[in-house]
């Protein structure tokens, strides 16, 4: 089980962190990255419940363009959004509902379109983000350029400004005390290092090299997934 405790070392908290499950006869036809994989995805979740929570107190009006209550939205975004913000996307999903909840022609939810594109987005990279068996196979090319993605995503998210030079969705900024609040980059870097991580541990079991990338996050588009 040295994979698990690989990830176990990566940085995932241990209070607040995604419930450890029993064990299940099911789970004999899972191999160990299997399991690591599943832990991932639902670190990954506990990552994007605890940025739409914060993006909802610093945009609330963001609230009424969706559902109206905040545990309700959180609730959609990370399982079954419900058939109001589903018209609002227009059937988009990852990297295009992500450019369109920062496109300033967007009258719907932006925080719900924004955290449902990262959710998908990992759906994308890893085939699916519940249970994994000895049968699926993982990119870890694709699993890196998903954390490359979320470079991409958190700049923009800075980024993103209105006609007038607002910011589309508040996120850094300087709290009461002067201090800039970092807290976004912090959560975005769990996110981008988690990934990271697991598509290495798949590159160095599966004997699979990653083609590293660099580009400016001012000017990177998307990667396909």
């Amino acid at each position: 089980m040295l994979l698990l405790a690989l990830v176990g070392c990566q940085g995932m908290p241990r209070e607040g962190g995604p419930a450890a499950r029993e064990f299940r006869w099911r789970d004999l036809a899972k191999s160990d990255i299997d399991l690591v994989a599943e832990v991932t995805l639902r670190q990954h979740r506990t990552y994007l419940r605890e940025l739409a929570d914060k993006l909802y107190r610093r945009n609330p009006a963001q609230l009424r363009r969706g559902v109206g209550d905040r545990e309700e939205a959180l609730r959609q975004i990370l399982g079954r959004p419900g058939r109001g913000l589903l018209a609002q996307w227009h059937e988009r999903r990852g990297a295009r509902l992500v450019e369109l909840a920062l496109s300033t022609g967007f009258e719907g939810d932006r925080v719900a379109a924004f955290v449902y594109g990262l959710r998908s987005m990992a759906v994308a990279a890893y085939g699916s983000e519940d249970e994994f068996f000895l049968s699926d196979e993982y990119d870890p090319q694709k699993i890196y350029h998903l954390a490359r993605n979320l470079e991409i995503a958190a700049w923009r998210l800075r980024a993103a400004r209105d006609a007038s030079g607002r910011a589309l969705l508040l996120s850094v900024g300087i709290d009461a005390g002067g201090e800039v609040n970092a807290s976004y980059e912090r959560l975005f870097g769990k996110l981008i290092a988690l990934h990271d991580h697991f598509a290495q541990v798949v590159a160095d079991s599966t004997h699979r090299r990653i083609k590293n990338v660099i580009q400016g996050v001012a000017s990177a588009v998307f990667f396909p997934l």
